[in-house]
């Protein structure tokens, strides 16, 4: 049978439904497992910014599109445990679901991420300090409502955009997604000056990335 985009689509939204969820390790449990004989692989899916800002030591950093774009390859290059981190874990559990659905065998995810791991007085590597795409996302979105309430005062359809911000942001909760959240992260803020989706697959396979 011919599998058409549509078919294909379906099946991956099945596979992806159907596949365990990933487990959760708090903070402490990380640390302890990280001075074990056989520490996990981290995978920050994090923005290039915001992994520049601060990340956890010995992390490697995969942004979240790319796990979308190019997850078969980047289970090609994984083997052992793996834990998926960001800024609170929402967009973590996000690529440990879609590296499961695709046939990954040991993933969990960091519990409140680099929050909780920084609130509990752990070490991070620091650089250039960044908006996090949260921060960012409510920044666009509370500056499209309030122009759109206040110019509704002369344009009265602009009220409309305020209500389909508000329309797309109960959407983002009930299905842990956000598109905002996704178009910020390619603008040119969040990526960092040699960022390439290519060199960062490649490198997640060499043993000292």
């Amino acid at each position: 049978m011919r599998l058409t985009p549509r078919t294909t689509c379906l099946r991956e939204r099945e596979h992806l439904v159907s596949a365990p969820a990933a487990t959760s390790v708090s903070p402490t449990e990380l640390r302890e497992r990280l001075n074990s004989v056989a520490p996990p692989r981290l995978l920050d899916v994090r923005t290039p910014a915001e992994f520049e800002t601060a990340h956890i030591p010995g992390a490697y950093n995969v942004p979240l599109d790319i796990v979308r774009e190019r997850r078969a390859e980047i289970l090609d290059r994984l083997d052992g445990d793996v834990v998926f981190i960001c800024r609170s874990g929402q967009r973590a559990a996000q690529a440990a679901d879609l590296l499961r659905s695709a046939g990954l065998a040991q993933g969990s995810v960091l519990t409140g991420g680099i929050v909780d791991w920084e609130g509990n007085g752990f070490d991070v590597d620091r650089g250039t300090e960044r908006w996090d795409i949260e921060r960012q996302v409510r920044l666009v979105a509370g500056a499209i409502v309030l122009s759109s309430v206040l110019g509704s005062v002369a344009v009265p359809k602009l009220k409309w955009l305020a209500a389909a911000i508000g329309g797309g942001l109960t959407y983002a909760a009930v299905s842990n997604t956000c598109a905002m959240g996704t178009a910020l992260s390619k603008v040119p803020y969040n990526r960092t000056a040699n960022y390439d989706a290519s060199q960062i697959v490649r490198r997640l396979g060499d043993t000292d990335a």
